[in-house]
């Protein structure tokens, strides 16, 4: 019997749940995060059934001198070499208190199926543009949502998780329990503790106002100069993104879309039709529009909004934070961004920050808040290794041209692949991070995407 036999074999005496060792059919396809451009060269992935399953595996981890990372769906990947892969997709349930306005969601529940549950009873959660992504993994990492300016941190939003600690101890952690495991939790990622299930503050969504306005991209100046003006007066229930985008030319998109350079504005509003209107008049000064898809919504409808992938895609991410977003700022970053097109990247976005983000929790997590008023985002799609050069001297040169501009502080809840937990944290709430991911695991058994320790 080889190793990884061995390893199939104990497993398999520890866990009810699906468990595939390298070698096994289907092995490669298990392992194999969201952004295939990361191997994980992990031992075995284990899909857990239930949370008896995750303390019986964290126990067996930590006696076996094997770590442990936690992936639902295989987003925010690493490469979590000799590793054990834990996906929690089954983990998947859902409970809703309308009148507490508190939700109780499973470590593998999904943020469209959060959402659709909440909006029946005009309530919603934090969640981002995306909604095919598990609550959990997304307000671990802090959860910068489309109501952020709102409500804060998602992670500032939850009052208690469900975890397994690293001696295979199940625990339910809230601020009085304990203070510094629940901080470390609030945003500080996945490096403490494997969490099985959270507890989180819903918040009133009677009316949802949003979609996207599409214009070709010789309007971004234009559009930019609108985004500027409706973003200095925003009310905090108003999310204004804008983007610069490079279409594939895939025959499924649709004719107007196909291979076009645009530029969007994508929208949010918490409130109603009129009120959204007067707000947004700027934006319906400028001729041109391809694509206009605001209106009113359901809340179970928000990942529309953005219509992002629902199936892997192998990809390049690039963030930063803005310290201000001058016109100057404005005018450097759509020349870098030009002429034309931002391709070989797909997006490259400028969203909206400040409100409840930018200010103290009065119990904050390790997310703390966020004092840049914007946040960059370019994105490029990998279909041929051959772009990934190009891509990242793209990201590169766009983020010199506006780099004094920047606060050199980077958001970790969009951290890519690589980049240190150092990137995102300043240096008191990292030195209290690893200091509790020290006490709370000594001897390393969880495995994070991006580990406090390096």
């Amino acid at each position: 019997m080889n190793d990884f036999s061995a390893l199939r074999s104990e497993l398999r005496r520890v866990v009810r749940g699906q468990v595939i060792v390298s070698g096994d059919a289907g092995f490669d396809a298990a392992r194999t995060p969201w952004d295939a451009a990361v191997q994980q060269r992990v031992r075995a992935v284990v899909e857990v059934a239930d949370a008896a399953d995750v303390a019986a595996l964290v126990s067996y981890a930590r006696k076996a001198g094997i770590g442990l990372a936690t992936q639902p769906l295989g987003h925010a990947p690493a490469s979590f070499d000799d590793a054990i892969l834990v996906r929690t997709k089954r983990l998947n349930g859902i409970d809703i208190d309308p009148h507490r306005r508190i939700a109780r969601v499973e470590a593998g529940a999904l943020w469209g199926d959060v959402l659709a549950a909440a909006g029946k009873h005009g309530l919603t959660g934090l969640a981002g543009s995306t909604t095919y992504v598990s609550t959990t993994g997304f307000t671990l990492g802090g959860g910068l949502s489309w109501f952020g300016r709102k409500h804060g941190f998602a992670a500032n939003n939850v009052r208690a998780f469900d975890v397994v600690d690293s001696d295979g101890t199940p625990q339910r952690v809230t601020a009085d329990s304990d203070p510094d495991l629940f901080w470390a939790l609030r945003g500080g990622g996945g490096d403490f503790a494997l969490v099985t299930a959270l507890e989180f503050d819903l918040h009133p969504a009677p009316e949802l106002y949003g979609g996207r306005i599409l214009w070709p991209a010789a309007r971004a100046t234009e559009v930019m100069a609108a985004f500027r003006e409706v973003t200095a007066t925003a009310p905090e229930e108003l999310s204004t993104w804008f983007s610069l985008m490079q279409f594939p030319p895939f025959p499924e998109l649709p004719e107007p879309l196909r291979g076009l350079s645009a530029v969007a504005i994508d929208v949010t509003y918490l409130g109603g039709t009129a009120e959204a209107a007067g707000l947004l008049a700027a934006f319906d000064r400028i001729p041109g529009v391809i694509m206009d898809t605001r209106g009113q919504m359901d809340i179970a409808d928000l990942g529309d909004i953005c219509a992002e992938p629902t199936e892997p895609t192998t990809a390049l991410l690039h963030t930063e934070l803005f310290a201000r977003f001058d016109e100057e700022t404005a005018s450097a970053l759509l020349a870098a961004a030009g002429p034309g097109t931002v391709a070989p990247l797909a997006v490259l976005q400028v969203r909206h920050l400040g409100g409840a983000l930018s200010r103290p929790a009065e119990t904050h997590g390790a997310c703390g808040h966020l004092t840049e008023p914007y946040l960059l985002f370019m994105l490029g799609v990998l279909p041929f290794p051959e772009l990934e050069g190009p891509i990242l001297e793209r990201q590169r040169s766009v983020a010199r041209a506006v780099s004094s501009s920047l606060s050199g502080r980077k958001p970790f809840t969009l951290l890519s692949h690589g980049v240190p937990a150092d990137a995102a944290f300043p240096v008191e709430t990292l030195d209290r991070l690893r200091a509790i991911k020290r006490s709370r695991d000594p001897e390393g058994v969880f495995r994070s995407n991006h580990p406090v320790l390096g």
